[in-house]
């Protein structure tokens, strides 16, 4: 097993951090999601939606793809925030220079968790089909499908608010909080209602 990113992660080195962790979850989450799908068609009982199915499963590999790039992306985004935080500001220039570039930094760095808040949410939606649909020998995959998407949407939102808590702009600060409440709200739902109905249906 490559136990490359986990060994990183566990370092004293800055990234990858939580939102590169929060990428890794969520795809993983499209993995468990899409092992569903894979042990669904071909299966004569399933029939009826195959074709459904295969067509979840592009969108997941597409997913888990952008979820992946997300990881590196969330490290690069880090790096010039790191490099704004130790510029000097002894003089009222370098003052001035180092917040202007921590606030362009701080950009991309809240983009970045909101974008992956937003292919959890992807993820979730498909999660929700392969958890209704698919094999019901694997539906308590979807259910651990559901539960890591919500831990990645959560995780990455922490994320996003740590970083508008220190935009000079509260206009932006409050567009930013707006989409991620947005997300969350919608992906939490969907999470919760796909575990209940996992639930129910192995309780049954």
């Amino acid at each position: 097993m490559d136990t490359m990113f986990i060994d990183e992660l566990a370092s004293a080195a800055p990234t990858p951090g939580g939102g590169g962790a929060a990428a890794y979850c969520g795809a993983l989450a499209t993995a468990l999601a899409s092992m569903v799908g894979n042990l669904t068609v071909g299966k004569k009982s399933f029939r009826a939606v195959e074709p459904e199915v295969r067509a979840s499963l592009q969108r997941l590999e597409a997913i888990r793809g952008r979820l992946l790039q997300l990881i590196d992306a969330d490290a690069q985004a880090f790096a010039p925030l790191a490099a704004a935080y130790r510029m000097p500001k002894e003089t009222p220039e370098e003052q001035q220079a180092k917040e202007a570039a921590l606030q362009q930094a701080l950009v991309g760095a809240t983009e970045v968790p909101l974008q992956i808040m937003a292919e959890c949410v992807a993820a979730l939606v498909e999660t929700d089909f392969m958890a209704r649909n698919g094999s019901r020998m694997a539906r308590s995959d979807a259910g651990v499908a559901a539960v890591f998407a919500k831990a990645a949407l959560q995780g990455a939102s922490l994320n996003v608010l740590i970083n508008v808590g220190s935009l000079a702009s509260e206009a932006d600060a409050q567009d930013y909080r707006a989409r991620m409440d947005h997300l969350l709200s919608e992906g939490e739902i969907l999470a919760d209602e796909i575990y209940a109905f996992v639930v129910d249906s192995l309780d049954s």
